[in-house]
């Protein structure tokens, strides 16, 4: 019923007129809910709220990992006996017409800030493949209606966690308003609400959309009349918000797809798994064994060779691609297409030997510690008012653009003085890093220098193009300039106004190409440019800002002391063969060499970050693994996959800021208090 929550909050508020019976503080014997003597209120509360599109996972102990032969010899998931707490979790994948929603009010609240949305759209052209004719799946996948109830892909691990986020908001702003704290505000242009900066009490949208809870905190010179009391925000404490949408853990998803509580079974013992399953489902096959739909695939998957859908009149998964997110059966805790359909992000971080390594209470690898970024006065800065910018990630995205547009492996610097600082460049950019990204080469028709390649096609330097480039560089470099300095918001305004509202829209004349007839034509690198740096977007209008914690401010803690743990005990300096090295640990420390190339070398190093040739120009100094703290795990098989995949213990991994036709996901939740809901512990 609508209000209820609240209502329960303004009796708590008001009960202490006319009662003569007060709850009372079994710890210090005074009343509850009394501004006489200070109001610290108490406010009725009997469950978590579940929210839209979630299903509560009872957690408990399994054993996570390998259930089924490790036929690419990788290792990576050693069998190890775990405990995950209770959780909720969607119980259908996140579908094409959940993501045109979010898309539709990314638009209509960034209107002035396009980049935002254009940064929301998921990759179509993932469909497309140099031998298959999938061009349809690029047009009309996403936003044709026939395909609004299957499940979305072409989704980065960002891009999903920034639509948790975006659902958090939506759902607690959703909330508010039935509770009658809010009233409906459509026209959020620029500055939404988010669930941080209400808590923070930095969402004002206006007198008459706004309706606060009395405070029994008795402000000095109260007359003692209720009337006179003031007034709060929504608290943690009231229990009216839900927690975070977020995805799930590598352990959440794995627990949540065996559906464990299938296989108890065992009256005598109900503690007791009686099997321990391969799929969502007990037995080793994949196809029904029920009477009523005996023979029939239980999941959308490759059934063999070139059997994608099976044979016209009997198709066996009716699915040439994706299926709908609620076909097939559900396991035993109502979640649909665990196996099948589509591959799933969940949190983690990937590292092979993360089986071995992480706890065995809620494990996961992943962890970078963060808070809010306080103001001098202690208090909660202010939200932020436009949007920020990784300035230090454009400048090497910039590097790696100009790499393959023109490959510069044997041509000259076309960007002067980019390249011809010494050591630390004074824009803050390691010369190394640029040396870096110039010797790599992704060509070799014919053993012809990469420049001859280049022309041979036709392709002649624009020069226009080159001074564009040139010009966003001087751009970029004035933006690390401020950021060097801290001054990390007036260096997104400088390529929020210089880039994207100058060099971008056509406000530069040296960068209109004009024909004699004055027609006027688009610069091709331009939209590619804009989307590029688009990615490097950190922050939109709207949110608090946050800041990783330091060493510092960690001094006496014994749990934790750093901010960063992706590569905690696997990667890190310390589980290299070079944790013995004087010399490479110097290197580091005086910003010589790359810390994160230590153990896994994900990238090119035939340089190091000040320039000096460390490795000849050869394979030695290319990549030898993908592995990387960008690295994140996407758990069972898709569409795509055969049935190996489809095994819920088998993972693998791709980086964050990439997408695939056959990866989607679906969110959770943290469960609070009991583990069985309703308030119940036993």
């Amino acid at each position: 019923m609508r209000g209820n929550k609240l209502v329960v909050v303004m009796l708590a508020a008001a009960g202490f007129i006319g009662s003569c019976a007060r709850e009372r503080s079994n710890a210090t014997g005074w009343e509850y809910n009394n501004p006489r003597n200070g109001g610290f209120q108490k406010v009725p509360y009997y469950d978590q709220e579940t929210g839209p599109g979630l299903i509560l996972v009872e957690g408990g102990t399994f054993t996570m990992g390998r259930g089924e032969q490790d036929v690419t010899y990788e290792w990576n998931n050693t069998p190890r006996r775990v405990t995950v707490s209770s959780f909720y979790m969607d119980q259908f994948e996140v579908t094409n017409f959940n993501w045109l929603e979010y898309l539709y009010w990314t638009r209509r609240t960034y209107a002035e800030f396009p980049m935002v949305y254009k940064n929301a759209l998921p990759d179509t052209n993932c469909w497309r493949s140099p031998l298959a004719f999938n061009e349809p799946y690029v047009e009309y996948y996403l936003r044709h209606p026939a395909y609004q109830n299957y499940p979305v892909v072409g989704v980065s691990w960002n891009q999903a966690n920034d639509f948790c986020k975006w659902r958090t908001d939506r759902v607690n702003e959703f909330i508010l308003i039935r509770e009658g704290v809010l009233t409906m505000n459509p026209d959020q242009s620029g500055e939404p609400f988010t669930t941080d900066t209400y808590m923070a009490d930095q969402y004002h949208p206006g007198e008459d959309k706004e309706q606060k809870l009395i405070d029994l905190d008795p402000k000095q010179g109260w007359s003692g009349k209720r009337a006179d009391l003031g007034q709060r925000i929504v608290r943690m404490e009231d229990g009216i918000l839900l927690p975070r949408y977020r995805l799930p853990t590598e352990a959440e998803w794995e627990f949540a797809y065996y559906g464990l509580i299938g296989s108890m079974t065992n009256e005598a013992d109900p503690g007791v798994i009686e099997n321990r399953r391969t799929y969502p489902w007990t037995g080793h096959w994949v196809r029904q064994d029920d009477e009523q739909f005996q023979g029939d695939i239980r999941a959308n998957f490759v059934r063999g060779q070139g059997d994608y859908m099976g044979v016209a009149g009997a198709l066996n998964d009716a699915a040439d691609i994706t299926a709908p997110v609620d076909s097939y059966w559900p396991n035993d805790y109502g979640l649909y297409h665990m196996a099948g359909n589509v591959s799933e992000w969940v949190m983690d971080v990937y590292r092979p030997l993360s089986h071995e390594d992480f706890d065995e209470f809620r494990p996961f690898r992943g962890n970078v510690f963060t808070t809010k970024v306080l103001g001098n006065d202690g208090a909660i800065d202010e939200k932020t008012n436009q949007v920020i910018y990784d300035v230090y990630g454009i400048k090497e995205y910039l590097h790696e653009f100009e790499r393959v547009r023109f490959q510069r492996i044997s041509a000259q610097d076309h960007v002067q003085g980019m390249t011809e600082r010494d050591s630390l460049d004074s824009t803050g950019l390691y010369r190394g890093m640029s040396m870096n990204v110039k010797s790599r080469n992704d060509i070799d028709y014919y053993n012809s220098p990469p420049e001859q390649v280049y022309l041979s096609k036709n392709k002649s330097k624009d020069s226009m193009e080159l001074e564009l480039l040139k010009e966003l560089n001087r751009v970029v470099d004035m933006a690390i300039d401020a950021a060097n300095q801290q001054f990390y918001m007036e260096a997104s305004e400088i390529i929020q106004t210089n880039i994207f509202d100058g060099l971008f829209e056509g406000v530069d004349p040296r960068f209109i190409r004009t024909d004699n007839l004055g027609n006027e034509y688009p610069l091709e690198i331009i939209p590619i440019l804009r989307k590029g740096i688009s990615d490097y977007i950190v922050n939109t209008p709207g949110n608090l800002k946050w800041r990783q914690v330091t060493n510092e401010e960690n001094i006496d803690r014994t749990n934790y002391k750093n901010s960063d743990y992706r590569d905690y005990i696997d990667g890190d300096f310390e589980s290299s063969k070079f944790f013995g090295d004087d010399q490479r640990k110097s290197d580091i420390n005086s910003g010589i060499r790359d810390e994160s190339l230590v153990m896994y070398q994900n990238d090119h190093e035939a340089y190091d970050l000040v320039g000096n040739s460390i490795r000849p120009n050869d394979r030695t100094g290319w990549p030898t693994t993908m592995v990387s703290d960008k690295s994140r795990v996407y758990k069972g098989g898709s569409w795509k996959d055969r049935a190996y995949w489809i095994v819920g213990s088998n993972r693998r991994f791709l980086d964050e800021d990439q997408s695939s036709c056959t990866i989607g996901f679906r969110c959770a939740m943290d469960r609070l208090g009991s583990p069985k809901g309703l308030g119940r512990y036993r």
